[in-house]
């Protein structure tokens, strides 16, 4: 009979070294990555605090004054502000969060009805909402936009709310959620003479609140740098949501271009605050998207 060896004293402390050797690589490269991915965002953040000239004069090269003004000032979000930005950002702001309320409930139901009750051509009606998300937008909006045109939607508010209320991916990633929880929950409920508005209510939507979060999130993304669609039903400057607003700033010969950092800085600063407060709800939304079919 052969005995197995002992194992080498030193074997742990060699694991050990090379696990640690192997995190330091992946966090270097971890920084390596999001440095690369950082630069353009303080390039533009820079840029809004300082004069378009200093911009470009410190572009050619790689220098410590590309991320940090030599001379700062707020003439570009004061140029912004004088120039309407404002009004265009509450547009902004209106439209996304009106989309989110109106769009979760709307998502919400119509995700419970695919997952929870059976009813006839339910995976017809599942298939019919991932194509929708599958298509891409601008497929479908000339022809939406000349339909809101005959309807008399055109360059108000509902105008852009509309189309971003019935957001397939939105149902499609409830619906997900709503196949994770426990089926017998409902039937217990049915059994005890509970119909389907109590239990969406009173079962479902409590523990969904992570896929609620994330739901938003992917209806507010959408509405907040939409620019077609508000480019094809909006002709006043007053109804211009920010990303159009921004398109406007830009002339045929000449351009504010310190203007146009500052505003572009201030739209993406604010989905990205957001993000970062909400991520790990965002994370477990789209976690359980595969969970079942």
């Amino acid at each position: 009979m052969t005995r197995t060896p002992p194992p080498h004293p030193g074997a742990p402390y060699v694991a050990r070294k090379r696990g640690r050797t192997g995190r330091v690589v992946l966090t270097a490269v971890a920084l390596v990555v999001a440095l690369a991915f950082l630069l353009p965002v303080l390039w533009l953040l820079a840029s809004t605090f300082r004069s378009s000239t200093e911009t470009f004069a410190n572009s050619s090269s790689v220098n410590w004054h590309m991320l940090w003004p030599a001379h700062w000032t707020l003439e570009n979000l004061h140029s912004a502000i004088d120039n309407g930005f404002l009004r265009n950002l509450a547009n902004s702001v209106i439209v996304a969060a009106v989309t989110v309320l109106l769009g979760i409930v709307i998502s919400a139901m119509a995700a419970f009805a695919l997952a929870v009750v059976d009813f006839p051509g339910r995976k017809i009606v599942f298939g019919m909402v991932v194509l929708s998300f599958l298509v891409p937008f601008e497929a479908i909006a000339i022809p939406l936009a000349h339909t809101f045109s005959d309807w008399g939607l055109t360059n108000n508010m509902p105008a852009l709310i509309l189309p971003g209320l019935g957001n397939g991916l939105a149902i499609f990633t409830l619906r997900q959620f709503f196949l994770g929880i426990p089926s017998e929950l409902a039937e217990a409920a049915r059994v005890d003479g509970a119909g389907w508005p109590r239990i969406f209510l009173r079962i479902y939507l409590p523990l969904t609140r992570p896929a609620l979060i994330g739901t938003g999130l992917i209806l507010f993304l959408f509405q907040w740098q939409a620019y077609l669609w508000p480019v094809l039903v909006t002709t006043s400057d007053g109804n211009d949501v920010a990303p159009v607003a921004i398109a406007k700033t830009f002339a045929a010969f000449s351009s504010d271009y310190g203007r146009v950092f500052a505003e572009t800085a201030v739209l993406a600063v604010i989905p990205a605050v957001i993000l970062l407060g909400l991520q790990r709800y965002f994370v477990a939304s789209v976690a359980t998207t595969g969970s079942k079919n």
